[in-house]
């Protein structure tokens, strides 16, 4: 049963073909037998699982139950979740047990999803290769020497291992997408204000979107739906109704203006990963669409004006990690000063400590004004950039990451180059644009994604876009060798 899409599942369960407890232990069986190898999971809760899907299949036989009864998923572990460890892949929050579930969470349990477990990732949200988690690296399925890209690395490669039909997730500059795209699966990540964040222990307020990884644009597009709303409980939740998703999976895509971002292929893409891309767009020409260049002028500040605003964002957010009300705390500290300093330092991990200083620095008084006050400038430049763009275009297309994946350890210690690997990324984020990644091909044996942008509040029809070329392919079924 893991082969089949969480759509096929869905309907599965309904014509009661196999039962709920059937498919989560079949899945915990998986999880269980790949752990050792990927490190994918954090946290994994077999016996309250079990008995979600006991009550699931009770609710199915009464002919009952939600959109997404019965089905099992993982949430990323910054997710929070009642009376379970939300750890955020941290030592500072490794003995966390929330004691409420994020509005996230709460609306996929009231649609019937069943958490399976919580998934591992950089520690709070801070990497591009999941190397920071203080639980150890994740692995990427199809090669496990090399990384699955972060921060959602654990989310990405259960999904494309298929130790889980898809999986909640996070973005703050492409920590959806870039993931998913090293590791063969589709990642959207909604306009920002379109999930609410209220329990997603937040990293960079303004950049932070909660999102969802899966097989196929289908099933993103059914968690999509069930997640996404206002919520009161998130002042930057935006209050507009939310479509059906899947109402529009298989419009034509006849006339579809499709923008190639000039700075996308550039110098630093991978030759090989370019032309699956370019095989790509020729799909979307033979299916009606139209291509043209557009050029975004202040894309190439995005990688420095990020890693100015998200540092500055973060360094606020963490202040509350101090060992006094919750999380790891420093035994016998002399005084205050001594348990705020000891606890910090023993409960963050390099990266977290590295952003922290560079955002305090950004901040500080003599700089304000010379780095976060100019890079929130150039935020805007780059906004007004897509704004033209999106007069001229329906959607915007090109490659998510410049390589695929690459080896565990090949970068941690030169933080310049693994920041790079976002450069494709960030810019929707500092947008606050929706964007997915999907599956196109292989390069040098490794997955390659395409990446689509589209206005605000757009996922329809990016999801439709999605959806459309995996009827024509069948890169999304792909799965690595070991796992089928």
């Amino acid at each position: 049963m893991h082969t089949k899409t969480l759509a096929q599942l869905s309907k599965g369960l309904r014509a009661r073909e196999f039962s709920s407890v059937e498919l989560v232990r079949g899945f915990l069986d998986r999880i269980d037998a790949h752990q050792p190898v990927l490190n994918a999971m954090i946290t994994v809760l077999r016996e309250p699982a079990l008995a979600a899907a006991q009550a699931a299949d009770r609710e199915l036989a009464a002919g009952r139950g939600g959109p997404l009864a019965g089905l099992p998923i993982v949430h990323k572990d910054l997710f929070c979740t009642e009376g379970v460890l939300t750890t955020c892949g941290s030592h500072m929050l490794d003995n966390f047990v929330s004691p409420y579930d994020a509005t996230v969470v709460a609306k996929l349990k009231s649609a019937g999803a069943i958490t399976l477990a919580k998934s591992n990732m950089d520690e709070f949200a801070m990497g591009s290769s999941n190397e920071t988690s203080y639980f150890g690296p994740v692995r990427n399925p199809w090669n496990t020497d090399l990384v699955p890209g972060g921060s959602s690395g654990g989310s990405a490669a259960a999904v494309a291992a298929r130790l889980i039909p898809a999986a909640t997730a996070t973005d703050t500059g492409g920590s959806i997408r870039q993931p998913a795209a090293l590791c063969g699966v589709t990642g959207v990540k909604p306009t920002y204000g379109r999930v609410s964040r209220y329990g997603m222990i937040a990293f960079a307020s303004s950049l932070d979107q909660g999102g969802v990884i899966a097989a196929t644009a289908e099933d993103a597009a059914l968690i999509l739906r069930e997640m996404s709303g206002f919520d009161a409980n998130d002042s930057t939740s935006v209050d507009m109704p939310v479509p059906d998703y899947l109402a529009g999976l298989d419009a034509p895509l006849a006339g579809l203006k499709i923008g190639l971002l000039k700075e996308f292929f550039d110098k630093g893409l991978d030759a090989e990963s370019e032309k699956r891309i370019r095989e790509a767009l020729a799909i979307y020409e033979r299916l009606g669409a139209t291509l043209r260049e557009v050029s975004l002028p202040n894309l190439p500040l995005s990688v420095p004006a990020y890693y100015v605003v998200a540092p500055a964002e973060c360094s606020s957010n963490l202040a509350r990690f101090d060992g006094v009300r919750f999380g790891h705390r420093a035994k016998d500290p002399r005084d205050l000063m001594d348990l705020y300093k000891r606890s910090r330092g023993e409960g963050f991990g390099a990266e977290v400590k590295r952003r922290i200083m560079t955002g305090t620095y950004v901040l500080s008084a003599g700089y304000y004004d010379a780095y976060y006050l100019k890079a929130q400038k150039v935020r805007q430049l780059i906004s007004a950039d897509f704004k033209r763009a999106f007069s001229e275009v329906d959607v915007l297309m090109g490659p998510t990451t410049p390589t695929p994946a690459f080896a565990i350890g090949a970068k941690t210690s030169d933080p310049i180059t693994m920041y790079l690997n976002d450069i494709y990324t960030i810019g929707a984020n500092l947008a606050g644009l929706p964007a997915m990644s999907i599956p196109c091909g292989f390069a040098q044996g490794l997955p390659v994604g395409l990446q689509i942008v589209g206005p605000h509040f757009s996922e329809g029809k990016l999801l439709n876009a999605a959806h459309v070329f995996q009827r024509e392919t069948d890169w999304h079924t792909k799965v690595p060798e070991e796992f089928k």
